[in-house]
């Protein structure tokens, strides 16, 4: 009789054992299965990003390539309204000229030329400032974006940190 109780009792214990251990099984397969999700989620998130991240920088060259066409298209079209104008003056002196006397002629050639002279330096003065002005603005947007790069590399290093008093905390 005792010996038949301890045969059942090795019968339930090893049935026990046996339940336990397909228990655990499935909680390691179901880990793991949750661990391969995980990862190629995280593997889909990051191609999202890098899509994204590769669109902007697409679109980003494009709108420079487009401005750069149409600077050039308003350099192009200025340079010909200048030519047409030149070309008309051109004319319209040549029908003077044959009207006036030689004298007049030089008189007038030499104010022409002491104002054409002024508007020149004038020029001049106004691209030069506008130059000094457009440096100055370039200046200050490197200064900014150097500020704002270190804000950033300050922000990064004090998260560590956290961290890092976080783990050793944990550790404790």
């Amino acid at each position: 009789k005792k010996e038949k109780r301890r045969e059942t009792r090795k019968g339930e214990k090893r049935e026990k054992r046996e339940k336990r251990e397909k228990r655990e099984k499935r909680k390691g397969e179901k880990r793991e299965k949750e661990r391969k999700a995980e990862k190629r989620e995280k593997k889909r998130k990051e191609k999202r990003r890098e899509k994204k991240r590769k669109e902007i920088k697409r679109e980003i060259i494009e709108k420079k390539r487009k401005e750069k066409r149409r600077e050039k298209e308003r350099k192009e079209k200025m340079r010909e309204k200048r030519e047409k104008r030149k070309r008309e003056k051109r004319e319209k002196e040549r029908k003077e000229n044959k009207e006036k006397s030689e004298n007049e002629r030089k008189q007038e050639k030499r104010a022409k030329k002491r104002k054409e002279e002024k508007r020149e330096k004038k020029k001049k003065e106004k691209r030069r400032e506008r130059e000094k002005e457009r440096k100055e603005e370039k200046r200050r947007e490197q200064r900014k974006g150097k500020k704002r790069e270190k804000e950033r590399k300050e922000k990064r290093r004090e998260k560590r940190m956290e961290e890092k008093r976080e783990e050793k905390r944990n550790e404790r």
